[in-house]
């Protein structure tokens, strides 16, 4: 099972001129490929009723090189531009499946600047990745060791909007294996106040990381807002600034993040998480900032996918299960909660701090789940419909 993990490394790397020149063309070509193709594509499905797919399309590609206008394409490592069509034929997969919507056109302000490359479009030998239609290696700086003997089987070479270069290395990582089964169990509460509650007790500080930046960044996109129209230089400079705030916030983010969920996956079998709408909480513009801020979402995705990997289980209870309402000593619901109200008392006698009786809730109902099935369903409210918890796509493995 170890064998067949493949994780990402992303290191950033510092290129030369001539390689910046050659990345921001190949970024450029892989682009206008992938919106001939849509356009193509889309084209072909409202003149004539006809799916256009990744061969034909790898065609047409071919004949734009022939033309006069297109001929720059022949200029850069045709692999990216390829995976730009394959990247279009899973954004189609995706969107008749009904998991996403239509593809859309990629824009030269508002895109990721990225260039995939596969085993064909790339050397990597003694520890230094040279890309093709280039004679010298990447000056990578290597944070952390790839696993021994790695070979990458894909390489991915991006540019934010900060002007940072990255270059994420997709290899088979044989460190990633189930962990010793533990007894451990965790019901997690979310919120704002706390980021975090565990139905331990255990309280995990919100940072609130865009918070502490907030007068900076302010600052840097009024001087943005000042920039007339048409100053390139100063407008881009200005631009940059944001974007540098923007990516020191995220970064600090994603690295609290890692850590949080290491942990807890590391030290319990069982976790158990409400299944929110993030999306349409966002809606609430009160809260809104401090949502987004917060990162449930992300949270959610690190904790599943490594639970994935060390033979952990993730349990999402229903949005709608009353978790704060219920005492979680006699089971009594409360017919009225309001979110100012962070402690009380049950009539059993039992005090109860808001957070930590919510993750206390959560966890049971969870652990329901497990013992009986899906089909076990805590009190909620009558006008709401559907499973009270749904275990997520993680095996349980034998030690």
């Amino acid at each position: 099972m170890a064998a067949q993990v493949k994780r990402a490394f992303k290191y950033r790397f510092y290129p030369t001129q001539a390689q910046a020149a050659e990345l921001s063309r190949t970024f450029g070509c892989v682009r206008k490929v992938y919106n001939l193709a849509l356009a193509a594509r889309t084209e072909a499905w409202t003149l004539n009723r006809e799916r256009v797919g990744y061969n034909a399309t790898s065609a047409m590609l071919t004949a734009w090189k022939k033309t006069e206008e297109l001929a720059y394409l022949t200029q850069v490592s045709s692999v990216p531009l390829q995976q730009a069509l394959r990247h279009l034929q899973t954004a189609f997969t995706h969107f008749f499946a009904k998991r996403a919507g239509y593809p859309r056109f990629k824009s030269r302000k508002r895109s990721r600047r990225s260039a995939e490359y596969t085993a064909s479009g790339f050397r990597f030998r003694d520890g230094e990745l040279t890309l093709a239609k280039m004679a010298e290696p990447l000056a990578i700086v290597w944070s952390r060791p790839l696993p021994e003997e790695a070979r990458p089987s894909t390489v991915t070479v991006s540019q934010d909007a900060a002007g940072r270069w990255f270059v994420s290395l997709l290899c088979q990582d044989p460190a990633v294996r189930p962990l010793p089964v533990t007894g451990g169990t965790v019901g997690i509460d979310a919120g704002l106040d706390h980021l975090l509650t565990l139905s331990t007790g255990e309280k995990i500080t919100n940072p609130r990381h865009e918070r502490h930046d907030r007068t900076r960044l302010a600052k840097a996109q009024r001087e943005l807002s000042r920039k007339a129209k048409g100053d390139g230089a100063n407008q881009a400079k200005a631009r940059r600034r944001v974007a540098r705030i923007h990516a020191r916030i995220a970064d600090r983010r994603r690295d609290f993040l890692h850590k949080i969920t290491t942990r807890l996956v590391r030290d319990n079998q069982t976790l158990v998480i409400e299944d929110l709408t993030v999306r349409n909480m966002l809606k609430n513009r009160s809260l809104a900032r401090a949502i987004g801020d917060a990162a449930w979402s992300e949270f959610r995705r690190m904790l599943e996918y490594k639970a994935t990997w060390y033979g952990r289980e993730v349990i999402a209870v229903d949005r709608w299960f009353p978790s704060s309402k219920l005492c979680s000593a006699c089971g009594n619901r409360q017919s009225d909660m309001p979110l100012h109200v962070r402690a009380w008392t049950c009539g059993c006698g039992t005090s109860h701090d808001r957070d930590v009786n919510a993750a206390k809730n959560i966890l049971a109902a969870g652990l329901a789940v497990t013992a009986c099935g899906a089909g076990v369903r805590p009190q909620r409210d009558s006008s709401r419909t559907g499973r009270s918890a749904v275990k997520q796509e993680t095996p349980r493995r034998e030690p």
